[in-house]
């Protein structure tokens, strides 16, 4: 295959590609098209298992396949005027550079416009395309992993679907794989490589958004140019085995943080602007890219070491850490309002009551939606999330006893002040709450 995707390269028009017409023969002599097991129809299941990528994905695997090279995940959400096209282009570099031996897999977030019925239509015409609907998970980073782990690739490669990745950069990429890279990663940052009009102040973003991730993260960002690419491909046995915990757009940085990635290459290419759908970058994709790096910086250092012995899930923690800091505004808020002697001036224990169970309310919201999502997304509708609220109503009313005990046992014995009396009472009421609702609240008890 090196010696084919040479040649390949060799040739300076890449716009004309029917001129470079490498046959099957040529390539594969003993190859066989690897079909799924599935109906040619049908639609990819949807993995529900943590997000980690399987040394071999036995169920896409039926008697007498095998798995194949190359694996390319489509994510997509509302690109019903770019599906089509890119199937196509795809397919046809593909099938002239090694056929029969790669897959397309479309992973599509219930996309209104329908993307993933067009997707689908296409399917008899392009027998190596796949498609999967997601229904009730959200996000590029999850859709990417979520196709990797129905890959039979040996390889696997992301690209998005609105045409601003240029296909042809796929063959130099898969050169650099076939040369010993672990990783090999598409960069606007390196020679060939550029934006092709973007305003000055997306380039201002872009350029500090990598500043930062080098100072936050700079054993990561500092190991290729362009960081925020969405445009790559892996050896799959970089990545197996690591759970990938990706937030918002950027997985790269999960891939590089988390896998065993030794020798990277990088190619340039210059990102075109889109041309039909809508941009999908938003102030949004820029707070969870600074999420993400504190959170790959927690959990890869020192911390996430003495997380891997003492099994205890600290990213989780902290962000019910950070919901709990919410309750505490809304808890001292409420206190101040209804205990006070300048306000209300109820008693301090009937004060402390309303006040937890409005707290409580707060923070269920923000646990069920931010903290505990993954569990959420999979046990939707009313019903489950009454019972969910109901669990940690009692497991926070458990801690809310426990809470005015300690208050009270402060304030009368310790320290004489009702507001950092308070905030012990939280802090110990806050690992209580924690670790119980994780044990009971948050989990996947009923599946279809």
């Amino acid at each position: 295959m090196s010696t084919i995707i040479t040649k390949y390269l060799l040739v300076k028009n890449h716009k004309n590609l029917s001129s470079s017409i490498i046959t099957k023969s040529d390539v594969f002599p003993h190859s066989r098209f690897f079909m799924s097991i599935m109906e040619p129809n049908s639609l990819l299941p949807v993995p529900t298992e943590p997000l980690r990528i399987l040394e071999l994905p036995p169920t896409t695997l039926g008697a007498g396949e095998q798995p194949i090279y190359f694996s390319l995940v489509i994510p997509t959400y509302k690109e019903a005027g770019n599906i089509k096209k890119i199937v196509s282009i795809l397919t046809r570099l593909l099938d002239e550079t090694f056929p029969g031996d790669y897959e397309l897999i479309v992973v599509d977030d219930d996309s209104p416009d329908g993307t993933w019925e067009i997707a689908q239509s296409l399917m008899p015409e392009y027998p190596q395309l796949r498609v999967m609907r997601r229904q009730h998970e959200r996000g590029l980073s999850s859709a990417v992993i979520r196709g990797w782990q129905v890959a039979r690739g040996r390889v696997l490669g992301v690209i998005d679907g609105d045409l601003q990745h240029p296909p042809h950069v796929l063959l130099q990429m898969l050169h650099n794989i076939e040369q010993g890279a672990d990783l090999t990663v598409a960069s606007r940052h390196v020679e060939g490589g550029g934006v092709s009009s973007w305003s000055f102040v997306r380039r201002l973003l872009s350029r500090g958004a990598q500043t930062l991730g080098l100072v936050i993260l700079p054993g990561v960002l500092g190991r290729v140019s362009d960081p925020m690419s969405g445009y790559f491909m892996v050896r799959r046995s970089a990545i197996v085995g690591a759970t990938l915990n990706p937030v918002g757009y950027k997985i790269l940085l999960e891939v590089i943080g988390r896998g065993n990635v030794r020798q990277i290459a990088e190619v340039g290419y210059v990102f075109s602007e889109r041309q039909e759908g809508e941009s999908k970058v938003t102030w949004k994709q820029y707070i969870e890219y600074l999420q993400h790096l504190v959170r790959l910086r927690v959990s890869t250092g020192k911390l996430g070491r003495i997380r891997q012995r003492i099994k205890f899930p600290i990213d989780r923690f902290l962000r019910f850490g950070l919901v709990g800091l919410s309750g505490v505004f809304v808890d001292m808020t409420m206190l101040y309002l209804l205990s006070d002697p300048t306000t209300l001036g109820l008693p301090l224990t009937r004060s402390k009551i309303i006040a937890g169970e409005t707290a409580i309310l707060n923070n269920f919201f923000w646990n069920d939606s931010w903290t505990f999502a993954d569990v959420s997304m999979q046990q939707q509708g009313w019903r489950q999330r009454i019972k969910r609220f109901v669990k940690f109503n009692l497991i926070c009313l458990a801690g809310l006893v426990l809470n005015v005990l300690i208050l009270n046992l402060v304030f009368n014995y310790i320290i004489a002040n009702r507001y950092v009396a308070n905030l012990i009472a939280i802090a110990v009421a806050t690992v209580w709450n924690f670790w119980v609702n994780l044990k009971l609240s948050w989990r996947v008890t009923q599946v279809k």
